[in-house]
């Protein structure tokens, strides 16, 4: 069966090749995103696999079941990039639900680490033959209180990162489970407890309509000044602009961010010979107290491991007429 990746890099072909043989599946790689310019491209092709920043809205929906595609494979667990409601049932799309969560915890915290310590500007430093360590102070995790928002599988294991500290954890989730809190020695608080005793707040949450831009002017006066704020969620959590401005009234002390609103174009792309056009992503990239990386918090050989299984193992139910256990409706 041939089938059509989008938004495909190097990496992606050494994952999936190595199982060509065990699936059989004759795979098209390409470079470019799907998007209304590039949707022709799926011509002869009944399954297409797609990535985050791929665009799947409803005049490249219409082409999709005019060229005859049934099945739309997401490597990835995210799926806001695609219009659900339109598609609305005509095309079959599955998704990675989950992997290992070991990859987005342990990047969180060594991005909390990483900035707190500044170790990133240390070893630009000494490569540079300068040994100062003025403005490389940090703080001691010990007894920091940690604010958590989204406590699941990926967030537990955060938690448990951070106890290790002996930070004190508090979470917020919509679904508060007392058996996991009780576990890790966490407890739940509402939004604006958490605001306001949190030194480091972590965003664990799915992006839905009811908490996009869940941090924006309003929350952010809530918390404590020099709050540091990560992100390895999603990048709408985060309303930019406001952030921006809390950084800049200082309101914020640090922000460490894996993802961004606007980061298509941008991430998972080489940029570094061109001009940063985007304005508000200059403006983050301007700040010595921001760390910013490309969406790559997943990225570790266990996570694509996972991810490349369990996308062939979708395909193969598709085409073996079983139930599809990863279908979103």
């Amino acid at each position: 069966m041939r089938v059509l990746f989008f938004d495909a890099k190097s990496y992606d072909k050494e994952n999936f090749d190595a199982y060509k043989e065990k699936y059989g599946f004759d795979i098209k790689y390409l470079k470019v995103k799907l998007n209304e310019e590039t949707v022709d491209f799926v011509k002869g092709y009944e399954i297409i696999s797609i990535f985050v920043n791929d665009t799947v809205n409803p005049p490249v929906i219409d082409k999709l079941i005019e060229y005859g595609v049934k099945l739309i494979v997401l490597r990835c667990a995210g799926y806001n990039n695609v219009d659900v409601n339109y598609i609305n049932g005509r095309i079959k799309l599955v998704r990675v639900p989950a992997y290992s969560p070991y990859s987005v915890a342990e990047y969180t915290a060594s991005m909390v680490m990483t900035l707190n310590r500044k170790i990133h500007k240390a070893y630009v430093r000494t490569r540079e033959g300068n040994f100062s360590i003025n403005g490389l102070m940090g703080f001691d995790l010990h007894k920091k209180t940690v604010g958590v928002i989204g406590a699941g599988r990926i967030a537990r294991i955060f938690i448990k990162i951070m106890r290790g500290f002996d930070a004190r954890v508090i979470a917020y989730d919509p679904y508060p489970n007392e058996s996991f809190a009780r576990d890790l020695g966490y407890e739940y608080v509402d939004l604006d407890t958490l605001y306001r005793e949190s030194d480091i707040i972590s965003l664990h949450c799915p992006l839905t309509r009811e908490n996009t831009y869940l941090i924006n002017r309003e929350s952010m006066k809530k918390m404590k000044d020099g709050v540091m704020i990560v992100n390895t969620g999603r990048g709408r959590l985060i309303d930019t602009i406001d952030l921006i401005e809390a950084l800049k009234d200082k309101k914020v002390g640090a922000a460490a961010l894996d993802v961004y609103e606007e980061e298509a174009g941008y991430f998972f792309e080489d940029m570094s010979s061109s001009i940063i056009e985007d304005d508000i992503l200059g403006r983050l990239l301007s700040f010595n107290n921001v760390l910013l990386t490309s969406h790559q918090a997943y990225f570790t050989k266990e996570a694509f491991r996972d991810i490349t299984l369990t996308t062939l193992e979708n395909i193969q139910s598709f085409l073996q007429g079983k139930e599809l256990e990863n279908e979103i409706k």
